[in-house]
């Protein structure tokens, strides 16, 4: 009777779309993906299980998985284009070693182990190379989806997954031209001057975008920005993402590193909160699509007519890369839990192996049901996966953060003042506010630190400041004022970027760590800064020369003397001065007050001469 309807609702579609797939799509992922998360198996097995369950080789809903395999692999373009949003080119250059370093070791370390696996499971030579190969590429979409569900992708051992899942996806592109190049029939002769132009055009291909990037789309965001239509600004985030991925595709190259590279080169404009959260939306529903693609593309035919091979091949790959993957990791000095949760999460094979088999066969090296078989092997890995880390998570239980009992989230609040991060320094600012009876939100990230603070009387909601939901959520909209107290440089130059583009009408306050972050947070837009030692060392100095004979107007004449210099030299550094001018400065007013104090000028010269030949970063 199912297949009765099922065949009468795709007659009736035949004059129409044939909603039958797209429903079921839908529906499947409704309801697996909630009921696999609240059984603790994560959403990534949900989304396969759904798609297995739609795929050919269960229901038939789906009958072509390949074509929904296309479409969704956007879904990872899109992942790879908000990752490069996050990865600004300094912070990129900084992990460059382990991008070049540690992809490239462990990529060559299993590749060579899998070629030699494959070898001893019977294969020839050239076929057991892109067996392992393929097995090597990481799926970047499983683990970035699980990095970041578990809010880990920011962390030290998330960004060293991430540094490794770059350099395996660059990989795909020399190893397409390896493919090529053990082709054992070439349908015609390549010239050198073909030769030379398949080398220059993705070297052009990159070129092309980086000028894109930092010349054209700056001005092209703020030209259709002006016109105030969001629906066109979120088509123009496609676009560049799209294109971009287009470009690389046409040169050869990787789309999804077309798209990261769109992300990277974007990542310091104004615009980039809104172009992440204009595409958003779109990647996580094609990110979910291609899990169920894959579910789906799970041939159950192939896997029990070769089951053996298949079990075999699925063992033996993920114990032998994931144990390569350990000791590598434990030889470059990485913790015992850390190694073998990147074993578990990193021992599969993933979706650019698809790509890698498929050139595979159009070129002649392997056939048809190998093809079958090597995919089946990946995708079984690949849903083996969440099951492995619910194993490591028995095993080796992490240590439990802090609960968030009794913790309110905020929601709705609409104070005239909103203080974000209430440790120390938030703690003590708050107190001037309260005591003139202003209205006054507080968020903070620490539960332990809310709970504390509601012994004392203090409501604090908990909310991450760096989230532009949890900012609407707080009031940001509404504040006349808000005070940025936390005690991290990056965190708070990114709350104060965030708040100066979605909230220009605030006055925003910041506590500045030293003299470079100050310069950096006024140049970010902020009204107001102040470096967190920097009154309270000045006033311990003036208590220090009221006790060594001044007097009260004395001390406080020379208090704030050094204010009055120091904000001079502050102009002067936030001007660009360099910092032979600042030492003239400083040279002068000392001397200056050493005459009218009656004091040799070398002595009243402030020990703190060092700031003049010091960084603005370690300045006070």
């Amino acid at each position: 009777m199912a297949g009765e309807a099922v065949e009468a609702a795709g007659h009736a579609a035949a004059h129409g779309v044939d909603l039958v797939p797209i429903v079921a799509l839908l529906a499947s992922a409704v309801i697996a993906v909630p009921l696999f998360k609240r059984l603790g198996l994560g959403s990534v097995l949900g989304y396969l299980a759904a798609g297995l369950l739609l795929g050919p080789s269960v229901t038939g809903i789906v009958s072509e998985p390949e074509s929904v395999l296309t479409i969704a692999e956007l879904g990872v373009v899109m992942f790879l284009f908000i990752i490069g949003l996050e990865m600004e080119p300094r912070r990129l250059w900084a992990l460059r070693k382990q991008i070049f370093g540690l992809g490239v070791i462990q990529v060559g370390t299993c590749g060579a182990l899998l070629t030699g696996t494959g070898i001893l499971l019977g294969f020839a030579p050239v076929v057991a190379f892109i067996f392992g190969m393929g097995f090597v590429l990481t799926s970047t979409a499983i683990v970035m989806q699980i990095l970041g569900e578990r809010g880990e992708l920011a962390s030290d051992h998330g960004q060293r997954m991430v540094s490794i899942l770059l350099l395996e996806d660059l990989a795909i592109v020399p190893l397409l031209a390896v493919v090529a190049f053990l082709a054992p029939t070439p349908n015609e002769d390549v010239s050198i001057f073909e030769r030379v132009v398949s080398v220059l055009v993705p070297i052009g291909a990159v070129l092309l975008l980086i000028f894109l990037g930092r010349r054209i789309m700056n001005p092209f965001f703020r030209a259709l920005a002006a016109t105030k239509l969001r629906e066109v600004m979120t088509a123009a985030a496609l676009l560049v993402i799209l294109g971009a991925a287009l470009l690389f595709q046409a040169s050869g190259l990787s789309t999804a590193m077309g798209a990261f590279l769109a992300g990277v080169l974007l990542s310091t404009s104004s615009f980039k909160h809104q172009l992440e959260a204009d595409v958003e939306p779109f990647r996580g529903i094609l990110l979910g699509l291609f899990f169920l693609a894959v579910g789906m593309s799970l041939d159950l035919g192939v896997v029990a007519e070769s089951w053996q091979i298949i079990a075999v091949s699925v063992v033996a790959f993920m114990l032998i890369k994931g144990s390569a993957i350990y000791l590598i990791a434990r030889m470059l000095r990485s913790s015992h839990g850390e190694a073998l949760e990147r074993a578990v999460l990193m021992g599969q094979g993933g979706e650019f192996a698809f790509v890698l088999y498929t050139t595979a066969v159009a070129n002649g090296l392997i056939d048809g049901p190998t093809n079958a078989v090597f995919t089946a092997t990946v995708i079984v890995s690949m849903i083996l996966t969440p099951f492995a880390i619910i194993g490591l998570r028995y095993l080796m239980p992490k240590a439990t953060g802090p609960s968030l009992e009794g913790v309110e989230p905020a929601a709705g609040l609409t104070a005239s003042v909103l203080i974000i991060g209430f440790g120390r320094f938030g703690q003590i600012a708050s107190q001037p506010l309260l005591a003139r009876h202003h209205s006054v939100s507080i968020i903070d990230n620490d539960p332990e630190m809310i709970r504390a603070a509601a012994q004392i009387g203090f409501k604090v909601y908990y909310g991450d400041g760096t989230r532009l939901d949890i900012l609407h959520a707080a009031g940001a909209g509404t504040a006349d004022v808000i005070l940025v107290c936390t005690d991290s440089k990056e965190q708070t130059t990114r709350i104060v970027g965030l708040l100066r583009e979605q909230f220009p009408l605030a006055r925003v306050m910041a506590r500045a760590f030293d003299r470079g972050h100050a310069i950096e947070l006024v140049k970010a837009g902020v009204d107001y800064q102040v470096r967190e030692l920097f009154e309270s060392a000045v006033a311990f100095g003036g208590e220090a020369i009221r006790r060594l004979g001044a007097s009260d107007e004395e001390a406080e004449e020379v208090v704030e003397g050094v204010r009055s210099r120091d904000r001079q030299r502050f102009e002067l550094q936030l001007a660009g001065e360099d910092w032979r001018s600042l030492g003239r400065l400083l040279l002068s007013n000392a001397e200056d007050q050493a005459r009218e104090g009656g004091m040799p000028a070398r002595s009243a010269a402030p020990s703190g001469g060092a700031e003049t030949a010091g960084t603005p970063g370690t300045a006070p």
